[in-house]
């Protein structure tokens, strides 16, 4: 049987590096793969990478990385999620799940206490059924050349333990977003 063929099974694996070839098989070769081009933000990388495989195809993704930031004038950390994708042909599988869950397993033995994603409001359902909770409050992010923004995007979280409770308070990512 051909490695490709849709009768192939799942496979949810780490990754040691995840490229722009990569991502390229999972949402086609577009200029703006997220939908956040109109952001005008500038993103960092993740550390991390989890994905799907159908055979030798990766069809999803999702990227990790630790961040700093302060709550309430309380500097702590999270594990940024982002970077999910799942290739158009295999949608509805549950494979975000799959992939979100197998970061955020990976997440829980990195240390901080939560998780947090960006996500753009027609995917804020998926992440409300997957777990997450959006934030009421303005969460500013860093920015080339030392500018603080407001993120435009719906900021939700996750706890990584289960005793971990969100504080309230202004949200100020020490980092560029994820």
């Amino acid at each position: 049987m051909n490695e490709n063929t849709s009768s192939a099974p799942f496979t949810v694996l780490r990754l040691g590096r995840y490229t722009r070839a990569e991502q390229d098989e999972i949402l086609g070769a577009v200029d703006d793969p997220f939908g956040v081009m109109d952001t005008g933000l500038t993103w960092r990388g993740k550390d991390e990478h989890f994905g799907i495989r159908r055979g030798a195809r990766l069809v999803a993704h999702a990227g990790l990385v630790r961040l700093p930031l302060v709550i309430d004038d309380t500097p702590t950390e999270v594990v940024g999620v982002g970077g999910v994708a799942v290739a158009a042909d295999v949608r509805g599988a549950g494979l975000a799940r799959q992939v979100v869950s197998a970061a955020l397993e990976h997440a829980r033995t990195m240390g901080p206490r939560h998780a947090l994603l960006f996500c753009r409001p027609p995917l804020e359902g998926l992440y409300r059924r997957l777990g997450w909770h959006g934030l009421d409050v303005d969460v500013l992010v860093e920015q080339p050349e030392s500018r603080l923004v407001v993120m435009p995007l719906r900021t939700m979280v996750i706890p990584l333990r289960g005793d971990a409770t969100w504080p309230s308070g202004p949200v100020r990512l020490l980092s560029l977003p994820m």
